[in-house]
């Protein structure tokens, strides 16, 4: 099957034609996580504060499989622009068995580790037990997460995103009815509460291994002798790693992040407070769609042109995308900011959930473009292969600046939870900041080449 060709044609419909796709399965996706944050509201706020917690603890996972698949992605898209065939299907072959064998290696860890870490961040009683449920049956499923990024990996590098879209929509239904169904236990069935939540997921994943292996197989005409002793190359391995660890570790430190913010929210609030925060953040998820979909295509786009030494092209992707981007995230600006009590009012109504929910939405929605300048930025830079960038931006942004700007704002300053809002607003400008600077010094070392 031919596949589309992104070195030349227009580069505005190609990059909106691949985001949609990417934006309307990241909606589904986003919309299985609000689905699983209203049940757990209508459980208890425990429940509630308890998945709000285990975030940080899943996105660890997240964080690992999405930047080896990050990885695979980038020189997918570079090998599919320089047209070497033989170099896809080593990359294919080595990316899906680093991507078991890790994914093997953080289901065990994360099984062991999780409780402590929910521990660690301050859960108590019924958050804690509700919490280590979730968590705990979700790295046991890790694999399927990590299969299906992959798999996603294959198909988008080559400009394929209709197949994970699919996926997407059909596992937000699949979960719309299984979630009811194995977290209240009607018609007999067990009442399983935020167990249930972490089964039902798994379940959806598992349907997606099966759905994209066969789409792989059938879009990219991927034969089963490339998963033979014959592909295996240490040294395909240890590139796609050098792209992906970066990745990885930048996703990490935002896993760390929302694990520090958490550990600071309890220390000014409480299960209220994380209640409110884990709401107000599958909101913003929702809003930052356009900048995830922009993401993927911007990645594959200037990846091929990278790979056919089109760097005009390359840094046309980089304008084109931001261009975009800004002008829907100013969109989706205006209406978060008025909606923003009325939508954390649907997922619990307890006052100081909606009252604190409301009050970090009205503040964090100043960040919005800053998402965009950082995912864009960081896309490009994957794509030129100059992923270390992501390590340098995530741990100032994650780990530094939260634990300067959070302790000045709450506790010096007396802000309080304000204060950690604040904190994360300035260390996402200043984050983006940087990373214009970092691409504008990258690209223009392109040009000169």
């Amino acid at each position: 099957m031919q596949l589309d060709d992104y070195t030349k044609g227009d580069l505005k419909k190609q990059l909106i034609t691949m985001a949609v796709p990417v934006s309307v399965g990241l909606f589904f996706n986003t919309m299985f996580n609000v689905v699983d944050t209203f049940y757990a509201g209508k459980l208890s706020t425990e429940a509630l504060a308890g998945m709000s917690l285990s975030f940080s603890v899943f996105f660890m996972l997240i964080a690992i499989v999405s930047g080896v698949s990050t990885g695979l992605s980038a020189l997918l898209s570079i090998a599919s622009g320089k047209r070497n065939q033989e170099e896809v299907r080593v990359l294919t072959s080595n990316g899906m068995f680093l991507t078991v064998a890790i994914s093997i290696i953080i289901s065990v860890l994360g099984f062991f580790i999780s409780p402590m870490l929910l521990h660690i961040l301050g859960a108590k009683g019924e958050t804690l037990n509700q919490g280590t449920y979730y968590v705990k049956a979700i790295y046991a499923g890790a694999i399927f997460f990590g299969l299906n990024s992959a798999l996603n990996a294959l198909l988008s590098s080559r400009g394929v995103t209709k197949p994970y879209r699919n996926f997407l929509i059909i596992g937000f239904f699949l979960n719309l009815i299984l979630d009811p169904l194995f977290i209240f236990g009607p018609f007999g069935l067990p009442r399983l509460g935020t167990l249930g939540v972490a089964l039902a997921t798994i379940i959806v994943q598992i349907v997606g291994t099966v759905y994209l292996f066969f789409k792989c197989k059938k879009v990219l005409n991927i034969s089963m002798d490339i998963f033979t002793k014959k592909y295996f190359q240490f040294k395909a391995q240890f590139d796609i790693l050098a792209q992906g660890i970066p990745a990885s570790l930048n996703m990490l430190t935002i896993a760390l992040g929302v694990f520090v913010i958490n550990f600071f929210i309890y220390k000014h609030g409480d299960d209220a407070a994380i209640a409110g925060y884990g709401v107000a953040m599958r909101i913003e998820q929702l809003a930052l769609l356009p900048a995830l979909g922009l993401n993927t295509a911007a990645l594959t786009i200037a990846g091929q042109n990278y790979g056919a030494k089109n760097f005009d092209r390359v840094k046309a992707t980089y304008k084109e995308g931001i261009k975009i981007g800004v002008i829907i995230m100013t969109i989706g600006m205006i209406i978060i900011f008025p909606l923003a009590s009325f939508l954390i009012g649907i997922f619990n109504k307890d006052s100081a959930v909606v009252f604190e929910g409301t009050r970090y939405l009205r503040i964090e929605f100043i960040a919005f473009n800053a998402y965009i300048i950082l995912n864009i930025g960081l896309s490009i830079l994957q794509a030129i292969k100059k992923p270390h960038y992501a390590i340098w931006i995530g741990v100032y942004r994650q780990l530094i600046m939260p634990f300067i700007l959070f302790n000045l704002f709450g506790s010096i300053l007396g802000w309080g939870l304000v204060g950690i809002w604040w904190g994360i607003v300035t260390t996402t400008w200043t984050g983006a900041l940087a990373c214009l600077l970092f691409v504008k010094y990258e690209l223009s070392k392109l040009s000169s080449n």
